[in-house]
Order: structure tokens, then C-alpha cells, then sequence
């Protein structure tokens, strides 16, 4: 099966029957008809609202531990798809959109006009367009890594590119 492809019902059902795969498709918001990573980049935003209410250290370890989680989830995914990495296994765009807007609940960085949802706008752009444009390392880490660590990483990277270049915005914005 290609990567391309769109599920069958088959492949949906036993996609979402099992905890790995409910998780690697965040929660259905995969099995999108088009656009799968931007659905599951905006569907990532709703479990931020309350992740960024945890103290920094906290938010860091659910970061590092959706991280392993969803290396695992992701590779039984796949294997259970046949394809390392179907669009519908969008958990990366979580654990990517998490760590793109890092800089937000970093309050130094913050201008003192405090918070805006500009920001998260802001934020949620810059790690679409780091992921779809995947430029080095990022292109070179989706093609040469492969199975769950293959899909979770590039979007790790994607995700730190953009929180630096979110974070220097609200810097130049202070």
C-alpha cells in the first residue's frame, strides 16, 4: 500500500480498535480526508490548552514521554498499515506542534503586553511550513529514518525550528 493511498474501512476500524493506533491517528483526527497533518497540527491544540497550564519541567517530560509513546504507537501503526508512515498516523504533528509553541510558556520571552492567540496562530504556521517544506535536516531525517522513530523525529525537528524562530519573533517583538 502506498503512502498516498486513503485507508480502507477495514484498515480505519482496526486502525482505531487498538490503543497504538487511536493514539497514532490523534485520536481520528488522521483519518481526515485531505490535509491529515494540518487536521491533526489543529487538533493537537485543543490537549495544549490545558498542557500549557503545567510548569515548564512538567510540560517537558509530557513532551519526552509523547515522544516515546509515540515512537511505539506509530511503528505498531504502520506495521499494522503496512506503510512506515501513512499520512493518517498524525501523533508526530502533536508531539511537533507541542514543542512549536514552546516559546509561549516561556514567560521572559513573552512581550509585556502578556499572551496572545496570535501567537499559537503564529506558532501553528511555522510548524506547518517547516513540515511540509521539510528543509535539511529535516528532509534528509524523513527519508533515512524509518518506522515509529522515522515519523515521530523529522516533526520533533520541524517543531524545534519552529519554536526558534517563534521565539525570536516575540523576542524582536519585546
Amino acid at each position: 500500500m502506498s503512502a498516498k493511498k486513503s485507508l480502507s474501512g477495514e484498515q480505519r476500524r482496526a486502525l482505531l480498535a487498538t490503543p497504538a493506533g487511536w493514539l497514532a491517528c490523534g485520536f481520528g483526527s488522521g483519518l481526515a480526508p485531505v490535509a491529515q497533518g494540518t487536521f491533526g497540527s489543529l487538533a493537537a491544540l485543543l490537549p495544549w490548552l490545558l498542557l500549557r497550564q503545567l510548569p515548564l519541567p512538567i510540560y517537558l517530560l509530557v513532551l519526552l514521554g509523547g515522544f516515546a509513546i509515540g515512537v511505539w504507537a506509530c511503528n505498531v501503526a504502520g506495521r499494522a498499515l503496512g506503510v512506515d508512515d501513512h499520512r493518517s498516523l498524525v501523533w508526530d504533528e502533536f508531539i511537533g506542534q507541542w514543542i512549536a509553541l514552546l516559546p509561549l510558556l516561556v514567560p521572559a520571552l513573552l512581550p509585556p503586553s502578556g499572551f496572545a492567540w496570535w501567537m499559537v496562530l503564529a506558532g501553528f504556521v511555522l510548524f506547518r511550513l517547516f513540515d511540509v517544506w521539510k528543509p535539511w535536516p529535516i528532509r534528509w531525517l524523513d527519508r533515512r529514518v524509518k518506522g515509529g522513530m522515522g515519523v515521530m523525529v523529522d516533526d520533533v525537528v520541524a517543531g524545534i525550528f519552529a519554536a526558534v524562530v517563534l521565539a525570536l519573533g516575540l523576542y524582536l517583538q519585546r
